[in-house]
């Protein structure tokens, strides 16, 4: 524990300071909707709490749906049909989340996934042609890899790249291992430790972009379509708004430089700014071991605490 707080230190006094108006970011959501069971709330009552909350705030998002957790049922394809209509952006997390770089799945195997799952997304409200690798792999091989983007080419398929990574959904998976204990459990713990786990990955994220490309981009936050943020993803807009961070959409974000050229050197599993800093041969950023850690900070913590 003592560890963790130095390293957190650490960040804390080489993070990097610049007006609070000059940073925006679009929110994302991968993985949805999902209709598997969850305590406290149903899949329709997560699906509209995540729909309330960018609602409230005035907030247009992008759903990267994975259309075998639910979207190719009847129920899953209403919950989806509703961000659409909302406003939001539909993208393409293919059928049932195969990981690009197994070795077990093979190229055509995984453009095969994506082409069935636009045969869904195609037909939803908000309908983009924006696809997100699974796990953030794009592929360990030359073959995958430069397979995928001439694929994503040829069938006009724009990268939906995430800059600023987050591990919401390990802190996910506790809050539901400590609600199936405790159906009664007290969550502040849990709420507080994913609240600080955003703004430490925001501000890390910031300052890295700064570094690499001298400049504050239109970050890219992925979430997940799960529990936490349903419960409290109110709560996590409106500190980044305290923050004085700007919401844009996720198109505006795009249209940026830094999103529209692949990085030579791809970082399975981690933010384009990752993969940009491997391309530069820079691998170490003040705090960068927050940043590659899923969360063990904040669940070390909260064990810590007997959760």
């Amino acid at each position: 524990m003592k560890k963790m707080l130095r390293l957190l230190a650490l960040y804390a006094a080489t993070a990097l300071t610049a007006p609070a108006h000059a940073q925006s970011v679009a929110f994302t959501f991968d993985d949805g909707p999902r209709l598997e069971e969850t305590p406290l709330l149903s899949p329709q009552q997560r699906n509209q709490s995540l729909l309330d909350a960018l609602a409230a705030h005035k907030v247009s998002a992008a759903l990267f749906v994975t259309c075998g957790f639910g979207a190719d049922k009847p129920a899953g394809y209403a919950l989806a049909q509703a961000w659409g209509r909302a406003g939001h952006a539909i993208g393409n997390h293919t059928m049932t989340h195969l990981d690009l770089n197994s070795t077990d799945v093979t190229l055509a195997q995984y453009q095969q996934e994506i082409t069935d799952c636009d045969r869904i997304t195609s037909t939803l409200p908000g309908y983009q042609k924006w696809f997100r690798f699974t796990f953030l792999r794009e592929g360990k091989t030359p073959e995958k890899l430069q397979g995928m983007r001439t694929f994503l080419q040829q069938t006009g398929y724009r990268n939906g790249y995430v800059s600023l990574d987050t591990s919401d959904w390990r802190l996910d998976e506790k809050l539901n291992e400590v609600l199936r204990a405790n159906p009664k459990a007290d969550l502040t713990p849990i709420r507080q430790a994913y609240l600080s786990h955003l703004r430490q990955r925001a501000d890390a994220y910031r300052a890295m972009s700064r570094q690499l490309v001298g400049r504050d981009i239109p970050q890219v936050l992925l979430l997940h379509h799960n529990l936490i943020n349903a419960l409290w993803l109110k709560d996590a807009i409106q500190q980044f708004k305290d923050m004085g961070w700007t919401i844009i959409t996720p198109a505006e974000a795009f249209a940026d430089p830094i999103y529209q050229q692949p990085p030579e050197q791809q970082r399975g599993g981690q933010s384009l700014l990752w993969s940009i800093a491997r391309s530069k041969n820079q691998r170490k950023f003040p705090g960068w071991e927050r940043l590659v850690d899923d969360g063990d900070f904040e669940i070390d913590a909260l064990k810590a605490q007997g959760l």
